[in-house]
């Protein structure tokens, strides 16, 4: 996945940054797994006061805190903590996408970009298994090379389906 939880224009460092502004921790705490959240919490409470003591502190003490909040929530998910991203970085075409519906409440902009992505990567798979089919009966070699291209076609449909039907995200929270 592109970079955008551990980035510093990214969800996880917004959410800290409006529990700072707040001064209210509960902002950025469903960000992070319940087993997370002790010492998410300790953190918040020495940059709250470190913030108030000067601006160098406050700048310090809030990278201090988006870093604490992105290592937690990224062990949430079982991933590596690889440092805080630079904002701007591209996140791909479909995170914009959808966030803008998220935002919006509006899902037919996310749906058309997702369905027009897989109609054209089906579309171009199609063609080239078409291509590969005139050469199947002409030796092992070209039959060879349209069954790799049928059997990754129905690989790749296979994965499409099962990523429909995630859960998504892979962070653990136990309900409150």
């Amino acid at each position: 996945m592109p970079p955008h939880c551990d980035s510093l224009d990214g969800p996880v460092v917004r959410a800290a940054q409006r529990a700072l502004d707040a001064e209210d921790v509960t902002l950025v705490l469903p960000f992070v797994p319940t087993a997370g959240e002790k010492e998410v919490i300790a953190a918040f409470d020495k940059v709250v006061q470190a913030r108030r003591t000067s601006a160098i502190c406050r700048e310090v003490a809030d990278r201090y805190f988006f870093e604490t909040v992105v290592r937690v929530h990224r062990a949430g998910e079982g991933a590596p903590f690889t440092g805080l991203k630079p904002a701007g970085l591209d996140v791909g075409p479909v995170i914009p996408v959808a966030e803008k519906a998220i935002e919006s409440g509006d899902a037919a902009g996310l749906a058309d970009t997702l369905v027009r992505a897989v109609r054209e990567e089906l579309a171009h798979r199609f063609h080239h298994l078409g291509h590969l089919r005139g050469g199947a009966d002409r030796g092992v070699a070209g039959a060879r090379a349209y069954v790799e291209a049928m059997l990754g076609l129905q690989v790749w449909a296979q994965g499409i389906y099962q990523a429909a039907k995630a859960k998504g995200h892979a962070v653990s929270h136990t309900p409150d």
